[in-house]
């Protein structure tokens, strides 16, 4: 089992920055693949980014690339979204998702998940 707790939401401004946290414990390792989604109200659930902890790769949907980046910092088992240049449209409850395959778009190839973090970006 892999625990994961995201952390960062908020509330800023159109323009602004955050940076999402999710923490991952339990039965951690290098051979899973960590993926940010996110659900906007009355929308489905949708990929942002995601890393392969073991090499580095990312993967950005392409709504965010060049604002967003996914980091890892292995010390701390955490994985690390930063989102700047925020737009309205970036308004959603984000996801931490981990996945003993490859990284993929797909959220249903993720087995285990955070319980989410809201991000509010007004206008």
């Amino acid at each position: 089992q892999v625990q994961l707790v995201e952390s960062g939401g908020g509330l800023v401004q159109a323009g602004g920055s955050l940076r999402l946290s999710c923490a991952a414990s339990g039965r951690t390792g290098r051979n899973y693949a960590m993926g940010w989604f996110r659900k906007a109200p009355g929308k489905e659930r949708v990929f942002v980014a995601a890393i392969s902890w073991s090499d580095g790769s990312t993967s950005y949907a392409d709504s965010v690339k060049g604002r967003f980046t996914i980091s890892t910092d292995n010390a701390r088992n955490t994985v690390y979204l930063q989102m700047n240049s925020l737009k309205p449209d970036d308004t959603a409850v984000y996801y931490c998702a981990a996945s003993s395959n490859n990284y993929s778009e797909f959220w249903w190839t993720y087995e285990y998940w955070g319980q989410g973090t809201q991000v509010t970006v007004s206008t």
